[in-house]
């Protein structure tokens, strides 16, 4: 390599070495300077899961309890411990292809309570982790940033998808995290957070992760404008198309 080429590289490394140190020291100053005491709902966005997702929508009605097929990869002590809320459904549509619906709703995700994902929780529980994929789920009303896992359990194969929030913010990494906590703590709230998953027991991956992309872009299509910017992080104004 020729010594500009070195340069150059060294000089792209030292930049960005200098905005993650900016973005952290501000990260700090911050978490001193804003001590958030109020809970979204002391300032009128209380989530609540079991009014805020239809049982009915599109192509999709919810599922007899005896019907159900979802296994949380979580213990129970944990659930508690992690989310105020939790929603746990599954959807059957016309041709009987199920969905299974797994949502969490913390109202503080500061620090060890935040939201435990389930390429570690799943196979915590005996599952096998295969391939694990990040991209877009496309809705009416703009995409959705989600990981896809592979899971399988004996010869049950249960190709996943989900996403993280963090206030009405979707969130990829611990960086993301923090500046949605940052957000947040300007206007004095606790950060609060939500586990959208959802999967079905297929052993088409493809397939699977296909329903579960028609069944995420139907209920966002059926929930208010609001809603749509807590459960996705959909932006309200935008419009279809």
């Amino acid at each position: 390599m020729s010594p500009r080429f070195n340069a150059i590289m060294i000089m792209k490394l030292n930049t960005t070495a200098l905005t993650l140190t900016v973005l952290m020291c501000s990260a700090s100053i911050a978490g001193f300077a804003m001590r958030p005491d109020a809970k979204a709902a002391t300032k009128g966005n209380a989530v609540s899961l079991e009014t805020l997702v239809p049982k009915r929508f599109g192509d999709w009605a919810e599922l007899p309890e005896q019907g159900a097929q979802v296994v949380n990869p979580q213990t129970q002590e944990l659930l508690d411990k992690l989310y105020s809320q939790l929603l746990v459904r599954t959807y059957v549509n016309k041709q009987g292809y199920r969905i299974m619906l797994s949502m969490a709703y913390g109202d503080d995700q500061r620090g060890g309570l935040q939201a435990h994902r389930p390429e570690v929780c799943y196979p915590a529980q005996g599952f096998r982790l295969g391939k694990v994929e990040d991209g877009l789920l496309p809705t009416s009303y703009g995409n959705i940033d989600v990981r896809r896992l592979a899971t399988s359990l004996g010869a049950r194969n249960e190709p996943v998808t989900y996403w993280l929030t963090v206030g009405d913010q979707v969130i990829k990494n611990t960086l993301d995290k923090r500046i949605a906590e940052i957000r947040l703590g300007l206007t004095g709230q606790i950060p609060d957070g939500l586990l959208f998953r959802i999967s079905s027991i297929d052993n088409d991956n493809a397939r699977g992760f296909e329903m579960q992309q028609k069944f995420t872009a139907e209920m966002m299509s059926a929930v208010p404008a609001a809603a749509r910017k807590q459960l996705g992080g959909l932006a309200p104004a935008a419009s279809a198309g």
